[in-house]
């Protein structure tokens, strides 16, 4: 699908749908050459050359010659009302570019960091990669899941499967149900006693005690909650794991090990895209690095960039990089960065009135139904396992 629209800015008609490609998400058949939207659909991915806007870590690898997860040309906007008082009814639209043609990629068993200022879109960038599009955005791009071209509803249903969220906040669990049995209603539907299987090999594989499974979210530790929504997110068994902030209020050795426990799945074969803005913690697991600006990635790079300011292509990432506490905190020198370039002169994105697309203003109408929306799915099973009785 070269372009997709989905909510009701998609014009006078009504709401708009995605476009089917002309592969569903259905598998690819053995021997096909995946699509690749730069090289054209019978080109390999080679280990190490650069493409699709990024370099590679060491340990980069392209199995069946194409990306775990790779995103094309997204950008997101949504429309809102110009402020006129006493004008409410009649006041004018325009529309505000939350995401702006943005691309990336990531590769099976690493950590990709996407690292950038709070309100920047990382957020509504989770959100499109599980399919959780808001009714009233509009959207265009692409989107590959392990080389297959991906719709809105296919997305949806790769969901909690072949791609789970570890969300930003514990409140997602729910506050009167046991965890044990939270974690065991996030798997695919099987019998209760494979559920309970999956949960405990879980419990023991992270470090949560037996007992634990008995417990309500109040009486568990920051990091625990934390390693309970993590295998809530694994109980299906995905291939990507998308965690969104997930160190906010823990100290530092509860963030370490929160990272680790991504960084051990990742080991294992599986893809971790980490939205964060704490670029220090992000470094310390990463394999590559995509540098967040104005609801576009402006550099991605593989860790190993970020071990000296002139490896770093962009103005931003410079920035970045000098700002991070080891670095002293030092101010950058480049006027370009206050102007709003992203390094050889070129301008961050904005909208087209000249807004920039990283203001929370825009999006704020929008947060508390996606939000919503994101928290059943680490708990939409759950209230089937609620009526199953006590653990």
């Amino acid at each position: 699908m070269d372009e997709a629209r989905q909510g009701g800015t998609a014009g006078a008609g009504g709401a708009g749908a995605m476009e089917a490609p002309a592969a569903p998400s259905a598998p690819a058949e053995p021997g096909a050459r995946p699509i690749c939207g730069e090289h054209g659909p019978h080109s390999a991915h080679r280990d190490g050359e650069r493409h699709h806007g990024h370099s590679h870590a060491a340990g980069s690898r392209h199995p069946g010659d194409h990306h775990l997860l790779q995103v094309e040309g997204l950008s997101v906007s949504f429309t809102r009302y110009e402020e006129a008082p006493g004008r409410f009814l009649t006041a004018a639209q325009h529309e505000v570019r939350v995401l702006d043609s943005l691309s990336l990629a990531v590769h099976a068993g690493e950590v990709v960091a996407v690292v950038g200022a709070s309100g920047a879109g990382k957020s509504l960038l989770a959100d499109c990669l599980l399919g959780l599009f808001d009714p009233h955005a509009t959207v265009t791009g692409r989107i590959w899941f392990d080389g297959v071209e991906q719709t809105a509803t296919s997305l949806a249903a790769l969901r909690g499967r072949q791609v789970a969220l570890v969300p930003q906040s514990v409140a997602a669990l729910d506050p009167l149900m046991k965890v044990g049995r939270q974690v065991q209603g996030a798997g695919p539907r099987s019998t209760r006693a494979e559920r309970r299987a999956r949960q405990q090999a879980l419990f023991e594989r992270y470090g949560l005690g037996p007992e634990v499974a008995g417990l309500y979210p109040h009486q568990l530790s920051g990091g625990m909650a934390r390693r309970v929504l993590l295998c809530c997110a694994l109980m299906g068994s995905p291939r990507l794991v998308v965690a969104d902030e997930p160190t906010v209020g823990l100290d530092l050795d509860l963030a370490v090990g929160a990272l680790t426990d991504l960084r051990a799945f990742a080991d294992e074969g599986g893809g971790v895209l980490l939205v964060t803005h704490d670029i220090e913690l992000a470094l310390r697991v990463a394999d590559r690095v995509a540098v967040f600006r104005d609801g576009t990635v402006v550099e991605e790079t593989a860790v190993t960039s970020f071990a000296a300011p002139e490896l770093l292509a962009t103005t931003y990432a410079r920035a970045l990089w000098r700002a991070l506490p080891e670095h002293g905190f030092e101010a950058p020198p480049e006027e370009a960065v206050a102007a709003g370039e992203t390094g050889s002169g070129e301008r961050s994105p904005r909208t087209a009135d000249g807004e920039r697309g990283d203001a929370e203003g825009p999006a704020a109408p929008e947060a508390a139904s996606r939000d919503r929306a994101r928290e059943e799915g680490a708990t939409e099973a759950a209230a089937e396992g609620r009526e199953e009785g006590p653990c």
